[in-house]
């Protein structure tokens, strides 16, 4: 593996800088980035220290900063030390302001602002957390999406993703021999999703998770024939209720949460039916 300092700077909390660096660098198999995260980066004072760590460690710099003259002063230390300094919104703000017509405010960190939106993620994060692993089960019909599976096919996880994005999520065990909730076939409001999983995956799974427990792992949650039995069940569930089925044997959270949010979408539309053209 190829090892390179990485100095991801930011004048807020340098969540897009790091999002953006580590997709881009999963496109590369070989290498691995020592990061240096500088967020915060509001003046020039603080900047300088991030420029006197970049010389102890020279390596990428990736930024993003609003200001137009730390932008510059950051740059041009960089061109002194032959370094690449690339920035991570400087040209999808360029093109937004130039199609909008509409100059960029400028001010750090406006994302994070307590605006309704923020305010709708932690109301559903709050929902995640109260309705996880079959809790308060009557209050569903409130959610924007519940998710049954069996046990350690990331169901929770999911829910608290899906929470970020603004997503009511619950979630719903499957138990073989234990009966769901009897309201949970007859939701109108949320989206309905089952998650299935290749029954090697989730011996897999459930194996080390009894061994980091310290529990025995001769039982029927791990024995083959019980847990595809298992799967096979579910799978019949969801198949009679017609759910949506993800696969979750070689997805991310990520991924999962994201074809949850399009079946989300889909079905919202479909509710509103066609719009006619405003005349």
């Amino acid at each position: 593996m190829k090892q390179f300092h990485l100095h991801l700077v930011s004048d807020s909390t340098g969540e897009t800088v790091s999002s953006v660096a580590r997709a881009s660098l999963a496109q590369f198999d070989t290498v691995q980035p020592m990061e240096h995260i500088w967020s915060l980066v509001r003046t020039r004072g603080q900047l300088e220290k991030v420029i006197a760590a970049i010389d102890s460690h020279p390596g990428i710099v990736m930024f993003t900063l609003v200001d137009a003259q730390m932008r510059e002063y950051l740059r041009q230390a960089c061109a002194k030390r032959g370094l690449p300094c690339i920035p991570i919104l400087g040209h999808v703000v360029r093109e937004l302001s130039n199609y909008l017509g509409v100059e960029a405010t400028g001010a750090p960190g406006q994302q994070y602002e307590l605006s309704e939106d923020y305010f709708a993620r932690i109301d559903a994060i709050n929902y995640a957390l109260e309705h996880d692993d079959g809790q308060a089960t009557w209050e569903l019909e409130q959610a924007d999406i519940v998710i049954v599976g069996p046990s350690r096919t990331s169901k929770s996880p999911t829910c608290v993703y899906l929470a970020y994005r603004g997503y009511k999520a619950a979630n719903v065990p499957y138990v073989p021999g234990i009966a769901l909730p009897d309201n949970i076939t007859t939701l109108k409001q949320p989206l309905v999703v089952g998650l299935t999983i290749s029954d090697e995956r989730l011996i897999e799974i459930r194996t080390s998770r009894l061994a980091a427990m310290n529990q025995d792992i001769n039982t029927d949650y791990v024995r083959e024939e019980r847990v595809r039995e298992e799967i096979d069940s579910a799978k019949k569930l969801f198949r009679a209720q017609s759910w949506p089925v993800i696969d979750v044997t070689r997805r991310s959270v990520e991924e999962t949460a994201t074809l949850m949010i399009q079946y989300r979408q889909r079905q919202v539309e479909k509710r509103r039916g066609p719009t006619e053209d405003k005349q």
